[in-house]
């Protein structure tokens, strides 16, 4: 179902779709004329593929979702057609639609440009994709040693390059993306991505809020804020007992201090890990204070991230979920833009054997 394309135009009518795939999520917009004219988001990424060892799901899924957003413009007037799909996240993983190899960092708009494919999918859409390569640190294979040195990416890449682009991130500041998974990005002097440092902190609080023990202590939605007196709590018990531990007193607030609120044992939980989290990034160099740092994701988490920050003389700012969506489909423009090759009008297209 997959093949190669390469399309040389020059008719460039500015019209793509975006995708956007992670872990859980994909989110696709239609752009034209430099505007969002429709979007999409549905509750389903690459966690379905590995489950059901099928990417047949996460197709269908995409192929309904840029069929909704191309409807949905033309009702709302846009009617000149997309030319291509542009994407970026897990979609480019073994588990997405088509593999394409990390880049080695440090990598700048250039690297990323030269680095996507065009494939076709035409089960989906008789667009070309055009597929964005995540980036890696540290070498390709290494020791068990060695193996806390390496790290990889997928959409955050292309989420660096439009921040770089609209002026968000500035060359040799730090960003700290709170998804399921918490990821450090560093930006090197000369704006280039130096690398990364990825932990399971995201997945590891939501396994521990609804599927162990502590599920009937804590709620199971997160609260519009977290406490910071608990917060710091938390961050206290881990640093004197340890992660597992301060996770246990969770149940044992619960036991011996029933006046607690769920609301406050859940900041208590939080702050456990986040303070296992900022130890480490602090030791191993990825913090250091004066070092400006963008938060995106999780706005509660945000904002305990940046209070802690704050205390250890670290400038943070947040960035909205809508300036991050903006961001990421500004990222994957500047590289379409970096190609010198453009989609064609379907029914034009050149088919290759190959691998562009």
């Amino acid at each position: 179902m997959e093949r190669s394309v390469v399309q040389p135009s020059q008719d460039d009518p500015g019209t793509w779709i975006c995708v956007d795939q992670g872990t859980t999520n994909t989110r696709v917009w239609l752009i034209g004329g430099g505007e969002v004219r429709a979007t999409r988001r549905v509750p389903i990424g690459v966690r379905q593929t590995a489950q059901e060892r099928s990417s047949e799901p996460l197709r269908v899924a995409l192929r309904e979702a840029i069929d909704a957003v191309r409807a949905a413009a033309v009702e709302h007037g846009w009617e000149v057609p997309p030319t291509a799909v542009l994407a970026a996240g897990m979609i480019t993983s073994p588990l997405g639609l088509s593999e394409v190899p990390h880049l080695p960092a440090p990598v700048g708009q250039r690297d990323l440009a030269a680095g996507a494919v065009w494939r076709l999918f035409p089960d989906i859409t008789p667009l070309p994709f055009l597929l964005v390569p995540g980036v890696r640190s540290g070498p390709l294979r290494c020791s068990r040693e060695e193996i806390g040195s390496t790290d990889v990416m997928r959409g955050e890449e292309t989420l660096c390059l439009g921040l770089l682009a609209m002026g968000r991130l500035a060359a040799g500041a730090t960003l700290l993306n709170l998804g399921s998974h918490w990821k450090v990005v560093r930006i090197d002097p000369e704006g280039r991505i130096a690398g990364s440092h990825t932990s399971l902190a995201g997945e590891l609080i939501h396994v521990v809020q609804t599927q162990t023990i502590l599920a009937g202590s804590v709620p199971a939605e997160r609260p519009a804020r977290l406490d910071p007196a608990w917060l710091a709590a938390g961050m206290r018990e881990e640093s004197g007992s340890g992660l597992a531990r301060a996770l246990f007193c969770v149940r044992l607030l619960e036991q011996r201090l029933p006046e607690s609120l769920p609301e406050e044992r859940l900041a208590y939980l939080v702050g456990a890990v986040l303070g296992a989290e900022v130890e480490a990034l602090a030791r191993q160099g990825h913090l250091s204070s004066g070092q400006p740092v963008l938060l995106t994701g999780g706005s509660v988490l945000a904002a305990a991230w940046r209070e802690v920050l704050a205390q250890r003389g670290i400038p943070a700012a947040l960035l909205s979920e809508e300036e991050g969506e903006e961001a990421l489909r500004t990222g994957l423009q500047t590289i379409l833009a970096g190609r010198e090759d453009r989609p064609s009008p379907v029914g034009s297209t050149t088919r290759n054997g190959g691998a562009h």
